[in-house]
């Protein structure tokens, strides 16, 4: 262990997501280590016409919102509690949610459903093809609307040189795209084979199995993919793992 409490590294955007993460850590008894490796750019547009239009993120859904987007007659579809809640706080009404919320569970959820059927995904400039591609196969007309881009903040990489000094217990990848911008920001520090060294030496926690795979193709070791693609489920069962090692 680095020090009294254990380091978890988090990745969440620098909102009240990145807050949220750090109460919860705090609450499991480690130290978080923010590290932002996500920014949000909107692009401005907003959903068209569909008979189903899909919200991938609570991003997104406040996006929608702030533009003053109407749903009509489309059934709309979150991929997860939070995403379903933002739109709900938003005053949209939620008709469908996935067992398993991720683009696979979407593509599960919708297959049998969308036959025929226009589809609008509204998302991240980084959304997985799985979702598009698995509804197309399944008979869909899809079209992606870019709600917003999304791109590394400037000065991120704090984790990256606390991994290769091995003064990291823990991390938490919530995207592929967050290993992407750790590894990123490790080799701008010059510290990328010693960061994804410190990695292996630490607990590596990662939010669904895509994100896995990425880590994985950068020779990161994974020990933890929460039953629950949630961050909360995420976070508990990467400390949870921390204390079955022992102190590292």
């Amino acid at each position: 262990m680095t020090g009294e409490r254990p380091r978890v590294a988090v990745f969440r955007p620098d909102d009240d997501r990145l807050a949220a993460a750090r109460t919860l850590l705090h609450d499991l008894g480690v130290e978080a280590v923010g590290d932002p490796m996500l920014a949000v750019e909107p692009t401005g547009e907003t959903p068209s016409a569909a008979d189903y239009v899909v919200f991938t993120s609570k991003t997104g859904a406040e996006l929608v919102a702030s533009a003053g987007w109407e749903p009509g007659t489309a059934t709309v579809v979150a991929i997860g509690p939070k995403t379903a809640e933002a739109l709900e706080a938003a005053g949209y009404a939620v008709d469908l949610v996935p067992e398993e919320f991720t683009s696979s569970g979407l593509v599960d959820l919708l297959a049998d459903r969308t036959t025929d059927a226009t589809v609008e995904v509204a998302r991240s400039d980084h959304g997985s093809p799985v979702l598009l591609d698995g509804l197309r196969a399944a008979g869909a007309d899809v079209h992606e609307t870019v709600l917003y881009r999304l791109v590394r903040p400037e000065g991120a990489g704090e984790s990256a040189a606390l991994a290769a000094a091995g003064d990291l217990d823990a991390v938490c990848f919530t995207s592929s795209l967050t290993v992407e911008h750790f590894l990123d920001a490790a080799a701008e520090r010059g510290v990328r084979d010693a960061a994804v060294a410190g990695l292996n030496d630490a607990v590596v926690g990662v939010i669904g199995a895509p994100t896995r795979e990425t880590a994985d193709g950068e020779g990161i070791d994974v020990d933890v993919v929460p039953a629950e693609a949630t961050f909360e489920a995420l976070a508990r069962e990467t400390v949870e793992r921390l204390g079955d090692d022992g102190a590292r």
